[in-house]
């Protein structure tokens, strides 16, 4: 579903929207605080939370990814839990790239699987345990942050610098699944992604409502050895906010004669791509797509499409890296 508009309205101007269902929101605010307040199982090892509090996508598969790396860098063999949002699989099950499917686990897992040992897992609790007895000595949830069924040891609260929190308000009056303050009192670290601009417009209008530090990151297109600049391209993309992907795309200098939004996790069934095929043809433009899209193409179109990876870079790790540390994660 295509969020409202009146969720994206600045906090002092929520929209009569927002009021009318304050009520609403106030309820739900209330289950979650309820929901989050149970007690969860407690894991023999390091548990780090990857989440958000907005509704949607906002980085956490590339925080989860960045977070891998600067662990298996000290030493360590952290593995991922995750729901498998969009898979069919009820798991604990390992996510293997060779044998599961998007279908199968859902399309973040079979990303975060190329770095480190994943695991689905529809009781979180379930995946955590499996994780640990085949060897982890951390485990990263990404997503998971209202879910009580972990205790977790660290926070990291994950948001799009230029989205924000939005108006403010918690469902269905806005687009946050619990209100900032309660959020920021079981968080750790804010990681705020975007370039300068979107970082100094979250900086202007939450400051003041940011009561955890705040790490400022930024997703960086990988080196693939592609000349982008100038390619004639139909773009696609069904990530949490696709703009971001096709902005990405003009800033390489990629002549975007086409991009097409598609909703967040949704199917690339072989009629689709069949269609954007023809219609690239017609325009004489090559396929792009994201990572995150790119594991849900049918098998026919994987040679067909091109991919721009992207990384996600902090500006400053300390923060991240002292919690870490207080975690015996040296």
């Amino acid at each position: 579903m295509k969020p409202p508009l009146f969720w994206s309205n600045p906090q002092n101007t929520p929209g009569w929207q927002a009021l009318l269902l304050a009520p609403l929101s106030a309820l739900y605010a209330r289950a979650t605080a309820r929901r989050v307040a149970q007690s969860g199982y407690r894991a023999r090892i390091p548990v780090i939370c990857v989440g958000n509090i907005n509704a949607g996508g906002t980085g956490k598969t590339p925080t989860t990814i960045a977070l891998v790396q600067r662990l298996i860098a000290r030493g360590y063999a952290p593995h991922v839990v995750s729901r498998g949002y969009g898979g069919k699989l009820e798991g604990p099950v390992r996510v293997d790239e060779r044998k599961h499917r998007a279908d199968d686990v859902g399309d973040e897992p079979l990303l975060s699987a190329a770095f480190t040992s994943t695991w689905v897992a529809k009781d979180r609790a379930a995946g955590v345990q499996a994780a640990e007895a085949a060897g982890a000595n951390v485990v990263i949830l990404d997503d998971g942050m209202q879910n009580p069924s972990v205790k977790k040891d660290m926070t990291l609260i994950v948001v799009d610098a230029w989205r924000g929190f939005g108006n403010g308000r918690v469902i269905p009056g806005g687009p946050l699944r619990e209100p900032v303050a309660a959020g920021m009192a079981r968080g750790d670290v804010l990681i705020s992604i975007g370039d300068t601009r979107a970082q100094d417009r979250f900086s202007s209008d939450w400051a003041g409502s940011v009561s955890i530090p705040r790490a400022l990151a930024q997703l960086v297109p990988l080196p693939t050895g592609m000349d982008w600049q100038g390619l004639r391209a139909l773009a696609f993309a069904g990530i949490g906010h696709p703009e971001k992907f096709f902005q990405t795309l003009r800033e390489l200098g990629v002549d975007l004669l086409r991009a097409e939004a598609l909703k967040d996790h949704q199917p690339l069934s072989l009629a689709l791509m069949k269609r954007l095929e023809v219609e690239a043809l017609a325009l004489n433009a090559q396929l792009v797509t994201t990572e995150k899209d790119a594991v849900r193409l049918p098998r026919a179109f994987r040679l067909k499409v091109v991919t721009l990876p992207v990384r996600l870079e902090l500006a400053d790790w300390a923060e991240i890296d002292g919690h870490l540390s207080r975690l015996g994660l040296d």
